[in-house]
């Protein structure tokens, strides 16, 4: 695949799925406006967001957890990106597919080497961008399918329906089951 220049970027951010779009609102205006270190840095705080909302989610819709506890466990909880491999894995009972978490391992190095000071080739940036909004589409598409919620800008409001979510005794336990 060929890396995508500047105006090929924007155009790949206007086509990808709206509620993704909606979780990087700000991704244009910053390639316009500052380096490509700074677009980077935005779009994995919204990874990491979604990544938790991904894992909250799947723990209240599809195991019941009351959802005070699980906020305040997934807070205290130190996710690194094998553990949340690990744990989407345990909540869903299934592994994120490697077509999907394979797209994000370009775009790590390459925000590794940018919070660290270290040098990074605008190319790089660039190819970085495109692959976390296609892996923000991807797994928005993966977890709609099997649990009915998009973690990127998706709307999360009623997803769980009308059930009663366990105690909160109880969700401590499965959480603490689950690995968290």
């Amino acid at each position: 695949m060929a890396v995508p220049s500047y105006k090929a970027v924007l155009k790949h951010f206007n086509s990808v799925p709206a509620d993704v779009q909606k979780s990087f609102m700000h991704l244009p205006s910053l390639i316009e406006k500052y380096p490509w270190e700074v677009s980077i840095a935005y779009q994995f705080i919204g990874v990491e967001t979604a990544q938790n909302r991904t894992l909250s989610g799947g723990v209240m819709k599809l195991h019941s957890a009351d959802p005070t506890v699980t906020d305040s466990m997934l807070h205290s909880l130190h996710i690194t990106r094998d553990s949340f491999l690990a744990l989407f894995s345990t909540i869903f009972g299934t592994p994120l597919p490697d077509s999907i978490a394979k797209k994000l391992k370009f775009a790590e190095k390459v925000r590794d080497k940018t919070v660290h000071g270290k040098g990074v080739l605008q190319a790089d940036a660039r190819q970085a961008i495109v692959d976390v909004l296609d892996y923000a589409a991807d797994l928005n598409t993966f977890v709609e399918g099997i649990a009915g919620f998009r973690p990127f800008g998706g709307d999360m409001r009623g997803f769980v329906g009308a059930r009663q979510p366990l105690e909160k005794s109880t969700t401590h336990w499965l959480l603490k089951g689950l690995g968290f």
